[in-house]
C-alpha cells in the first residue's frame, strides 16, 4: 500500500513560514511547500526578532542544524569527554570560542569545517538565536520555552557545545522521495527516552539514550539508512527499526513521546493502532536531546540552558560540506 501523508487543515504549515500555494491549488502529499527562511542566518535573525518560535525542521534546507547545551565552565572537561565517548547520540560540532561567549564559537569537526560564517553579517548571538529555550538550575526545570536566556547567561562562565542534529540529513530524505512525515504535517518530531545506557564519563553517570522517530514503510528502510549513513555528525543511519525496536529499546508506548508530538500514520490514526504491520513502521535515530538528558541526570550545580526539543541552532554550513568532510564510515 502506498504511504501517502493526509494534509488537513489543522496539520498544514505555517504560513509566515513556509510559502502559500496559489488560489485553488492543494498541496500534494509529500510535497511540502518551500520554505521563506532559507538560510541559517534568516532563521537565526527570525529567532532573535521573536518571530520565529516553532520547531526548526524543514527550514533552511541544506543547512546544519544544532542541539544547544550551555554549562558552566568547571563541567566542560567532563562533557568533552561525555561526546567523545557516546558520538552518535553526542556528535560534538562545535563549542564556545572560550568561556562566557555567546557570539563566536569553534569547530569540532575534523579537519576544521567552520559551521558559523566570519562576516560581520552573519552574526550569532546563543542567547536569542534559538526559537526556544530551557533552564534548570541545581537540575531543576525552572523555565521552559523561554524565547531568550540573556538573563540566565553569565558572561565570565558559561560554555555552549553543539550537537549535530538528525534535522540536518531531513532535506536529503525529501529530494530522495521519503520526507518525514512530520516535516510533511508541520509538527515536532517524536522524542523518547530509552533504556539503551550511555558509556558514562566523569559526572556524567546513569544515562541512557534519547531517540528520534520517523516513520517508513518496511521496504523503504535500506533507502534510508543508506542516505542518512553519511551525516555521521548528526547522528548518521538509524539505530533501531520495527516494532520490536519498541520493545528492546524500554519504550511504553510510541504514541506517548516525552518530547515532541505523537506520531500519526499516514491515514490519521495514531502510529501505534499500525503495530505489527510492514506498511508503517517506527525508525529511530540518536536523539540530540540525549546530552541534556545525561546533563539532568547528573545531579550538577549551577545555571543550565539548552534548546527546547525540536528548536534548534541554524547554521550557515551546508550538510553536504558536513558529509564531505566528516569521518566516515
Amino acid at each position: 500500500m502506498a504511504s501517502a501523508v493526509m494534509v488537513t487543515e489543522s496539520t498544514a504549515r505555517d504560513p509566515q513560514l513556509y510559502g502559500t500555494l496559489p488560489k485553488g491549488e492543494k498541496e500534494e502529499p509529500g510535497s511540502p511547500i518551500a520554505p521563506i527562511l532559507s538560510s541559517g542566518l534568516q532563521v537565526r535573525k527570525a529567532a532573535r526578532a521573536k518571530t520565529l518560535t516553532v520547531p526548526t525542521s524543514g527550514l533552511a534546507p541544506g543547512h546544519l542544524q544544532a542541539n544547544l547545551i550551555v554549562l558552566p565552565s568547571r563541567y566542560a572537561a567532563d562533557f568533552r569527554l561525555l561526546c567523545a565517548r557516546n558520538p552518535v547520540p553526542c556528535p560534538l560540532i562545535a563549542e564556545s570560542a572560550a568561556p562566557g561567549r555567546y557570539d563566536s564559537v569553534k569547530s569540532c569537526l575534523a579537519g576544521g569545517q567552520e559551521v558559523l560564517s566570519d562576516d560581520d553579517e552573519c552574526s550569532v548571538d546563543l542567547r536569542h538565536d534559538i526559537p526556544r529555550y530551557m533552564v534548570y538550575r541545581d537540575s531543576e526545570l525552572v523555565r521552559a520555552g523561554a524565547t531568550d536566556i540573556e538573563d540566565e547567561w553569565d558572561e565570565d562562565d558559561h560554555v555552549a557545545f553543539l550537537i549535530g542534529c538528525s534535522y540536518s540529513f531531513e532535506s536529503a530524505l525529501g529530494l530522495a522521495g521519503l520526507p518525514p512525515r512530520h516535516t510533511v504535517l508541520g509538527r515536532n518530531v517524536p522524542m523518547y527516552r530509552t533504556r539503551l545506557p550511555l558509556c558514562p564519563a566523569g559526572v556524567f553517570t546513569g544515562s541512557t539514550y534519547v531517540v528520534s522517530m520517523r516513520p517508513y514503510r518496511l521496504r523503504d528502510v535500506e533507502r534510508v539508512r543508506d542516505i542518512t549513513r553519511g551525516y555521521s555528525v548528526t547522528h548518521g543511519e538509524p539505530i533501531a527499526w520495527g516494532w520490536e525496536a519498541v520493545h528492546s529499546l524500554g519504550i511504553l508506548d510510541v504514541d506517548a513521546p516525552e518530547w515532541g508530538e505523537a506520531p500519526i500514520a499516514a491515514d490519521g490514526r495514531p502510529l501505534g493502532q499500525l503495530q505489527g504491520s510492514d506498511d508503517e513502521i517506527p525508525v529511530f535515530w540518536a536523539c540530540g536531546v540525549t546530552p541534556q538528558e545525561a546533563v539532568m541526570r547528573a545531579n550538577i550545580k549551577g545555571t543550565v540552558m539548552a534548546h527546547a526539543p525540536g528548536h534548534m541552532l541554524l547554521l550557515d554550513c551546508k550538510d553536504h560540506d558536513i558529509v564531505a568532510t566528516s569521518f566516515l564510515y
